[in-house]
Formats: C-alpha cells, structure tokens, sequence
C-alpha cells in the first residue's frame, strides 16, 4: 500500500485557520518541483506520466517537493514512490521552467524543475499509480521516443556524467 502526502496551505483569518488544498492548476505561484535522471548500466529510466499535465507523455521520475524536505530528498522519495528504485541524488544536472498557459492565455500549470543525476543503490523496476509505463532506453533511443520538453537534453547529461558506459 502506497501513501502519498497532500499538500495543504494554512491561511490565518481574523478569528480562526482556513485550510486550503494546494491546488496544481492555476497556482499564485509557481510549484517546485524535482526530476531524478538514472543511468544504470548504459541505459536511462524513463517514465510516461499518467495524470495531467502531460499525460501519456515520457518524461523522467520526479515530482513535487514537500514542504520542509531538501531537493535532494524529495528527488530520492518521488523516484521510490513513482517506481520502487531505491537512489541518490548527487548533482544538479539541469534547472528550467515548465508553464503551460490555458486556451485563454492564463497560466494553466507553472513549475520551477530541478533535475538531479541519480545513481542507483537498489530495488526493482514496478511502475506507481501516478506513471503509466517505466523502461530503460540507450543514448540511441533518445531519438525515437517523444519526450517531454528538455527531457532529452538532461538525460544526454546523465549519460555525460558516466561516458556512455
């Protein structure tokens, strides 16, 4: 059985608290989030998202970071929960924003992304409720598979940072 935390903002009103769920479409600010690139044995792990926005598309492990949790911690928990490997974030490969303006030109989705290079220490590849498929690709693949934005670009980093090996 998997938990996932919710988000939730305190706001203090004259006599008493209000609790507000954080919602991720239409934010007042701009939600950070955090991206875990693993390369294993000549292979990256790559995810397709099955919740919006981006459904269906690949991308890789990452999520949301909690509050009061480190960049780092919050790249290892949301690859463990995403698909049960074990990692450890080292470092800071890429930093970039990810809006996504509605049909009207309001800003629909806003994400400030850190992705990190991960070296796995242990577990088996089993794909969570919130992706929809997982696999591992060569540097060759990278060409033939639709992925999101600078998905491409951080992962040819990852595989920078081991040779190609």
């Amino acid at each position: 059985m998997t938990f996932r935390f919710v988000p939730y903002l305190f706001r203090v009103t004259r006599n008493s608290w209000k609790l507000k769920l954080s919602n991720r479409t239409y934010p007042d600010r701009p939600l950070v989030g955090v991206g875990g690139v693993i390369v294993h044995r000549g292979r990256a792990l790559i995810v397709q998202r099955a919740a919006e926005p981006r459904r269906g598309e690949w991308t890789v492990p990452g999520g949301l970071v909690e509050l009061g949790e480190t960049l780092r911690s919050a790249t290892e928990r949301e690859v463990l929960e995403e698909t049960g490997l074990v990692v450890k974030a080292g470092e800071v490969l890429d930093v970039f924003d990810s809006i996504y303006p509605d049909a009207e030109g309001r800003t629909e989705y806003h994400y400030v992304l850190v992705d990190f290079f991960c070296e796995l220490i242990s577990g088996e590849l089993k794909p969570a409720s919130d992706i929809s498929d997982a696999r591992w690709i060569t540097i060759e693949e990278l060409e033939t598979v639709e992925l999101i934005g600078f998905t491409a670009q951080v992962i040819r980093k990852g595989f920078g940072k081991i040779g190609n090996s």
